[in-house]
């Protein structure tokens, strides 16, 4: 019998291309989603209801070695709740930490949890990129719900033997990505004119979800990953000009870049309320990936340039 894997959030922009690859590799693959499961799913989708701490999670556990979980509340609404941390801690502290105790008890193996870098904070110097060993620093609900989640799997592992490997990853790029990576792909395919060509001294780290999956490959089996946490990037590191300047090279339509200077654009941005846009533009936030390079003698297999030209195909909305 093949090994099965659960990917949860198995429909989102990650938990789609994981599920491919984990297919073509041979992997029994077992995806959950909150409601409705999709009719076209090429594997088993089980639906578990809202994300909280009573999420029953029993049937889609039924034989799994390794879970892969994806599920999070990532944005705020239009309309929020009133706590809005209670909300993230809802689903990505409790769900989880549910998730994790009902896997101990049913004998899963292996549980990778995809965090975020955000946990150590929103920029660094740009010569001093993140390291696992760095103070965790959250800046918003989302980021520090994600630094509990992690604490609280620490504390399970401890208590149960449950394998939990934790990856932190930057901006991840590909198809059908979302945020502000798709807003750029947009400005920049319409040709839209950006005020940011000045914006050279910063540089951003990112991994191509191609990337990523490979990883989370490799930390199904590799027993040096037990126990383990790991931050992951492409290994290029560009500022925001030579980013859009290579998105624009990809979609085969220069970026239209205007070069207003940086103190000009903080300005701006702050008389417009738009500080926290302006840092994620303007500001550095390097990663370094030396450690998952070391200890799992991994590499990421597509360069940034290849990532980039499939994240900006035509067809991708």
């Amino acid at each position: 019998m093949s090994r099965q894997i659960l990917i949860t959030g198995a429909t989102g922009f990650i938990g789609t291309a994981l599920a491919q690859r984990l297919d073509a590799e041979g992997m029994a693959v077992r995806g959950t989603v909150r409601h409705q499961a999709p009719k076209d799913a090429p594997y088993p989708v089980i639906p578990v209801g809202d994300l909280n701490g009573d999420t029953p999670w029993r049937a889609a556990l039924q034989d799994v070695d390794t879970i892969v979980h994806l599920a999070a509340r990532t944005f705020v609404p239009k309309a929020p709740e009133a706590a809005p941390l209670s909300a993230f801690r809802r689903v990505n502290v409790e769900a989880t930490a549910a998730l994790a105790r009902q896997a101990a008890r049913a004998g899963v193996r292996r549980f990778i949890y995809v965090s975020t870098i955000k946990v150590h904070g929103e920029s660094t110097p740009p010569d001093r990129p993140f390291r696992e060993q760095d103070p965790l620093s959250p800046a918003d609900a989302y980021a520090r719900s994600k630094a509990e989640a992690e604490a609280a799997l620490r504390s399970i592992a401890r208590e149960t033997g449950l394998e939990t490997v934790i990856l932190r990853p930057p901006l991840v790029h590909g198809p059908g990505m979302g945020g502000n990576l798709a807003r750029l792909r947009r400005w920049v395919q319409r040709g839209v004119p950006l005020p940011l060509g000045a914006v050279t001294g910063n540089r951003r780290s990112l991994v191509g979800v191609d990337n990523l999956t490979d990883l989370i490959l490799r930390c199904v089996d590799h027993p040096a990953a037990a126990h383990e946490t790991f931050l992951v990037a492409d290994g290029q590191d560009l500022s925001t000009a030579d980013l859009l300047r290579a998105m624009g090279k990809a979609a085969g339509r220069p970026a239209r870049l205007l070069p207003v200077p940086v103190p000009v654009l903080r300005a701006t941005a702050s008389l417009l309320g738009r500080e926290e846009m302006a840092r994620r533009v303007l500001d550095s936030l390097r990663v370094d990936a030396s450690k998952v390079r070391r200890v799992l003698q991994w590499q990421p297999p597509v360069p940034l340039e290849q990532g980039l030209a499939r994240a900006m195909q035509p067809g991708d909305p």
